[in-house]
């Protein structure tokens, strides 16, 4: 009962997954964030795995939120039919993605934010707050229990308002995005629609996350 009390603790203060038969460490954050054009190298394989599911859940004529991330700048490149969209971001480069569509295109100002290309603060809220949009995908820069997380609080706050404002909210991530730390939690997975990640992720690390949120993968 003694481990079994102390895995329960720990579980509690985030310093570990609970997971059947056993626990999983949780990442600390990390010493230096990672700048956008460093993210863009990393696990490029099951980044175009996720966009492609995300790209799936866009139907014609709809109004989409994207936030800021190097897996969400991919999306557009398995999109049908994105002449019928309305794509309203705050990332430079996701809106210099889909310049090259004929998206209705409108990019949400305010301070740029070089690390991750991203417009944030007070303006690029005050912007989005009127706006309304049928579906919304952002990323994350890990998950832990139900907890969204972000490197800034800023870019969490906008993140969170695209999501309150859509009728459809999904957080796009690959696998090896659970069971992370970062600075700030913006979101709770119990509040979005479904979890959009790779299907290699492991089974356990599954099962732990479907009691938060829908998975697909």
């Amino acid at each position: 009962m003694t481990i079994r009390r102390d895995l329960d603790e720990l579980d509690k203060s985030g310093k570990l997954i609970r997971l059947h038969g056993g626990a999983q460490k949780i990442a600390n954050i990390e010493e230096v964030e990672l700048s956008r054009n460093q993210k863009k190298e990393i696990h490029l394989v099951e980044k175009q795995e996720v966009a492609k599911l995300a790209a799936q859940k866009i139907k014609p004529g709809d109004t989409i939120y994207i936030g800021a991330g190097t897996t969400l700048e991919l999306i557009v490149n398995y999109v049908e039919k994105p002449e019928t969209l309305r794509v309203v971001t705050n990332s430079l480069p996701v809106f210099e993605a889909w310049q090259k569509t004929e998206a209705e295109l409108i990019l949400v100002g305010g301070n740029y934010r070089r690390h991750s290309g991203e417009f944030i603060g007070g303006l690029t809220i005050k912007l989005l707050e009127d706006l309304k949009f049928t579906k919304a995908f952002v990323g994350v820069n890990g998950v832990n229990n139900d907890n969204m997380m972000a490197a800034n609080t800023e870019e969490g706050q906008a993140e969170a308002l695209g999501l309150n404002n859509a009728q459809e909210r999904y957080v796009v991530m690959d696998k090896y995005k659970f069971n992370r730390n970062d600075f700030y939690s913006f979101y709770s997975l119990y509040n979005v629609d479904a979890l959009l990640t790779n299907s290699s992720v492991a089974p356990d690390t599954l099962e732990h996350y479907q009691t938060y949120t829908k998975i697909e993968n």
